[in-house]
């Protein structure tokens, strides 16, 4: 099976994926992001350092099963944030997720690690669409695919209970075709 590459560079960021030795610093990053990211997260609500050493492990597992490529944004060496592609929007697409630690938001970075893995994910082959998903309300993440030239595509409702607490339950999802 075909892999992104391990290292994207796009300035001003560095992708590479996640190492199992990241875990203090992913546990660290998060846990002064939390007020920035448990409204919008659900996987923030219980985070902690088995949480994050859960994450590298299934970080390492899905890469090599190829169903999901998820990478550390840096920035002059260190891991200001995560991002990723994720084969869960059927065959042939790719769902792109990205979050900042809360100090380094508003200077591009999310856009910049957006961009660079619609680069490599249109380098996979049979790729034919690339989405983002976010709630409604987080016009933050909105800003991401707007400036990438993304197309709105729909809104979806999501299912009771699955919505973190500033969301109102209503997924926007754009789209990018390769060209």
């Amino acid at each position: 099976m075909e892999h992104p590459a391990d290292v994207v560079d796009l300035d001003p960021v560095r992708l590479r994926r996640w190492r199992a030795d990241d875990a203090a610093t992913l546990d660290r990053i998060v846990a002064e992001s939390l007020a920035h990211l448990r409204p919008w997260s659900l996987w923030a609500v219980d985070h902690d350092l088995d949480a994050a050493v859960a994450f590298l492990a299934d970080c390492e597992d899905r890469w090599r099963a190829g169903t999901a490529y998820h990478y550390a944004i840096t920035t002059g060496g260190a891991v200001v944030g995560g991002c990723g592609l994720m084969r869960r929007i059927g065959p042939g697409g790719l769902e792109i997720g990205y979050w900042l630690h809360a100090g380094r938001t508003g200077r591009g970075f999310a856009t910049a690690a957006a961009a660079a893995l619609v680069r490599e994910g249109f380098r996979l082959d049979g790729t034919d669409r690339m989405e983002i998903h976010h709630d409604v309300a987080n016009e933050a993440s909105a800003a991401v695919p707007r400036r990438l030239g993304f197309a709105e595509v729909e809104r979806r409702s999501v299912p009771p209970g699955s919505s973190a607490p500033a969301e109102l339950g209503t997924d926007v999802i754009w789209r990018i075709l390769p060209g």
